[in-house]
């Protein structure tokens, strides 16, 4: 029996996304790193992963589309089982509602959801083949309640049906012992959100940090969580609580 392990990650070049690359390389994952342009930033992550998994590569693709989740998911499985898949990209929009476009509107929730529901669509076969594996989705924080949160719509209304589909494939999948969670970030330093996460906005007092966030998704991947699945754990220091 492999001990080979396979972690799928995609906007995995930087913020959140490099930071579970490299916890997940930790932990003994050998990495596929998807991203969609930039090459310096690209092969400067893949040199740091290297380091801690010899074995793990860069992968260009627009997982936005069928054909470049087909791409990633083909270059994945040519090398062994996908056992972990992190749906980690989503471009951020701060922008009043009535100012945002129909091509704002689409591509934030072509970037947060639509990229989620097609490498899912296209990874779940390959996992119900290898008798299990695990999805973790990156969301929003506290987007499992429905409140206001002006001049975000099309990301807040992308980022809570995530969870939707987090739930719905926790449920569907669970016999085929695939389990799927999903980790919400509040405010990340380095992230794309504005920086206002401090103060009394966050009762601990600090933004978080992407390693943080990591860490969390390390011990969904891990052994002592495999009795979890549809859950949803929110990381953001008691933001808006």
């Amino acid at each position: 029996m492999t001990s080979f392990k396979q972690a799928l990650i995609t906007g995995a070049t930087q913020g959140i996304g490099q930071a579970i690359a490299v916890r997940l390389a930790r932990d003994g994952f050998s990495i596929v790193l998807n991203y969609r342009a930039n090459e310096t930033k690209a092969e400067e992550t893949l040199k740091t992963i290297s380091k801690l998994s010899s074995d793990s590569i860069l992968v260009k693709a627009d997982v936005t589309t069928e054909d470049g989740v087909n791409h990633v998911i083909s270059q994945a499985t040519t090398r062994g089982p996908i056992n972990l898949l992190v749906n980690n990209i989503g471009d951020f929009l701060f922008k009043p509602a009535l100012d945002t476009t129909i091509e704002e509107w689409n591509h934030i929730l072509a970037s947060n959801l639509t990229s989620a529901f097609l490498c899912c669509k296209a990874i779940i076969p390959h996992m119900r083949e290898h008798q299990g594996g695990q999805i973790i989705n990156i969301g929003m924080m506290n987007s499992e309640v429905l409140r206001a949160v002006p001049n975000t719509v099309p990301y807040t209304i992308a980022k809570t049906g995530l969870l939707i589909l987090t739930k719905s494939l926790a449920k569907t999948e669970a016999p085929w012992k695939i389990r799927v969670n999903a980790v919400n970030p509040g405010f990340i330093a380095f992230g794309q959100h504005p920086a206002r996460g401090s103060g009394n906005t966050v009762p601990l007092g600090r933004m978080g940090k992407p390693e943080e966030v990591a860490s969390v998704v390390s011990f969904l991947a891990s052994a002592e969580a495999d009795y979890i699945t549809g859950a949803i754990i929110n990381v953001h220091g008691g933001a808006y609580l």
